[in-house]
């Protein structure tokens, strides 16, 4: 998992952070639109498009409009969505191609039924995960997105979210309350052994079943390492390099044990079920 050192979502609410300065890199820095393109035509694969045939898109989190130039350049008309006015105008300054919308994705997507094809977000999902106000319940807003999503989409169409997850509960998090509001699917890993080049994909299916695409990377990744996370019906599982429930082991018990204690709650002490064994007494 992503380390939570230096990620953006703890220095500042999206609509702060992605100020004038940071949504300039967006459109000067060649590396950061290089890898935002990559990850944009990996997204648009993994929706499995029809092909030879132009399709009604979701950008959500849509920024400077990178992801949109990629679909714009596949043939495809798209609306995006994002929370920052100064990415907003990067993308105004840069003539794209697709219709913009300021909003909050926590808010929900205020499209009629059935408008969208399909939908792709790049690096955003994550942020919905913080409370940056007083009134903000994550479950609640994400809650929120998915339901209004689903609406929004065809049925039998696909979402496909590019996100840096910080650990196995925030995605436990994410999927759960996309399940609640009647998606199936999984997390796809492409690159599962590598530091640098590891990318995951949330696919989603809007009504009916789909197959589940593999994670690049997967004939030469160690077996141990999962690629493929699938989900559906009543619940939802993460494993671990030793295919264990993450709400059943022993790491997750610690973590959240250690949370509590420095949040100032009352904790039971610890047991040799839960990994730090007392003393024996003899």
């Amino acid at each position: 998992m992503a380390s939570s050192c230096r990620r953006p979502e703890h220095t500042a609410p999206p609509e702060v952070f992605y100020n004038e300065d940071e949504a300039k890199k967006y459109s000067q820095n060649s590396r950061m639109i290089e890898i935002q393109t990559q990850m944009s035509e990996r997204a648009v694969e993994l929706l499995s498009l029809p092909e030879g045939q132009a399709c009604f898109l979701l950008d959500v989190g849509c920024g400077s409009g990178l992801s949109g130039d990629y679909l714009t350049e596949e043939g495809h008309y798209w609306v995006g969505v994002d929370i920052s006015s100064a990415m907003l105008d990067v993308a105004l300054d840069r003539e794209v191609e697709g219709d913009l919308l300021l909003g909050d994705m926590g808010q929900g997507m205020p499209f009629r039924p059935g408008t969208f094809d399909g939908c792709i977000s790049i690096s955003a999902l994550q942020w919905l995960c913080n409370a940056d106000k007083r009134s903000h319940s994550p479950p609640k807003r994400l809650y929120t997105f998915f339901s209004t999503l689903y609406s929004s989409l065809a049925r039998g169409s696909r979402a496909v979210f590019q996100l840096y997850p910080e650990n196995s509960e925030q995605l436990e998090l994410i999927t759960s309350q996309a399940m609640r509001a009647g998606f199936s699917g999984g997390m796809v890993v492409d690159y599962p052994n590598s530091t640098k080049a590891k990318k995951f994909f949330l696919c989603l299916f809007a009504g009916g079943t789909g197959v589940l695409p593999k994670g690049l990377g997967s004939e030469t990744s160690d077996r141990t390492v999962a690629n493929q996370v699938q989900y559906s019906g009543q619940r939802c599982r993460f494993n671990n390099m030793k295919g264990k429930s993450v709400k059943k082991g022993r790491d997750w018990i610690m973590e959240k044990k250690d949370r509590r204690r420095r949040q100032g709650k009352n904790v039971r002490p610890d047991t040799k079920y839960t990994g730090r064994q007392r003393r024996p007494h003899f």
